[in-house]
């Protein structure tokens, strides 16, 4: 079966794992650092990536497994940035080429990131166009492999494996098995992996205000796609207006739940984190705001907070910080 188009079984615990070995030495182990002031509770810091956010973990799982006869014909993703960046990251290593269907209006420092990797970027107009239209007649058009940002068992799984290293972690400092976490949600690539990697610790994911579909997919039983009409926010990461079946199926089967933060609190939650000395995007902060707003229960139970990417435009930062 041609690679585009394979069939796999659902993303697993053991498929988790397994992406996890292939990572090893490949991606960076990023730090579980505790979080000042709040017993119990530890930054993932997925900021310090390769790439700078933990897209790059599913792009290279995906993209390894791909077969030798088929790597020359390269591969296709759409993406505001971060995903752009980690498969094109993972192309480069693996000599492959890649073309990346982005916004016109993506962050500057998260194109010319994914430009200087080597990728071909093809901008879209996010509000006339569909990037999955344009990248699945582009893959077809060249022979190359599709991959989707989170609909991918093969991505979700690779996502997963930073769960797998937090744990680890964790029990190297002996505070115990991870109980509850706290991750940003776009599609839900990310938390459906963590989900998977550590079966059993409570799954609070988290949206911007007005994104917050999957929380609002996982209250009704079905999936419910963003409204027409949302709020702006700075949250580009994470403007995703539908989540996947998969990734949907494995945190309902979880008992994921959902909250939503304003960008008011992203904003306390960039400036937190820089206090902490690291930088942090909007969509990679929201985990964090919900943290320091006093939306996550704080009873000492062990909580890992993803911060998710680092890729914010200098000059949006400093704004950030200006207040």
């Amino acid at each position: 079966m041609n690679a585009i188009n394979r069939q796999k079984p659902a993303p697993s615990t053991a498929g988790v794992i397994a992406a996890a070995a292939r990572l090893g030495g490949v991606a960076s182990v990023t730090p579980l650092l505790p979080l000042p002031g709040w017993p119990g509770v530890w930054l993932k810091a997925e900021s310090l990536q390769l790439g700078g956010a933990f897209k790059f973990r599913g792009a290279y799982n995906r993209l390894v497994q791909i077969a030798q006869p088929d790597r020359p014909r390269g591969v296709v993703a759409f993406s505001s940035g971060n995903h752009a960046q980690g498969v094109a990251r993972a192309a480069a290593m693996l000599r492959m080429p890649a073309a990346i269907v982005m916004p016109a209006d993506a962050p500057a420092v998260k194109r010319d990131a994914t430009a200087a990797l080597g990728a071909e970027i093809i901008p879209y107009d996010r509000e006339t166009e569909s990037r999955e239209a344009i990248a699945a007649a582009l893959a077809e058009a060249r022979g190359a492999v599709l991959v989707p940002s989170f609909d991918d068992v093969d991505v979700v799984e690779g996502q997963g494996s930073a769960g797998i290293e937090a744990a680890a972690q964790l029990a190297a400092l002996g505070a115990g098995p991870i109980g509850r976490i706290v991750t940003p949600c776009g599609g839900g690539g990310l938390a459906s992996g963590l989900a998977l990697a550590v079966p059993g610790a409570e799954m609070i994911v988290v949206e911007p205000e007005g994104w917050d579909d999957m929380g609002r997919s996982l209250v009704a039983g079905h999936i419910v796609p963003v409204e027409p009409g949302a709020p702006a926010t700075a949250c580009d990461a994470l403007q995703t207006t539908r989540v996947a079946d998969i990734t949907f199926g494995v945190l309902q089967a979880a008992g994921a739940r959902g909250l939503w933060v304003s960008e008011a609190e992203v904003r306390a939650a960039i400036r937190h984190a820089f206090g902490l000395g690291m930088v942090v995007e909007p969509g990679g902060a929201v985990a964090l705001a919900a943290v320091l707003a006093g939306k996550v229960p704080a009873d000492g139970t062990a909580t890992m907070v993803m911060l998710s990417g680092s890729n914010i435009d200098p000059a949006d930062h400093a704004r950030v910080m200006a207040g």
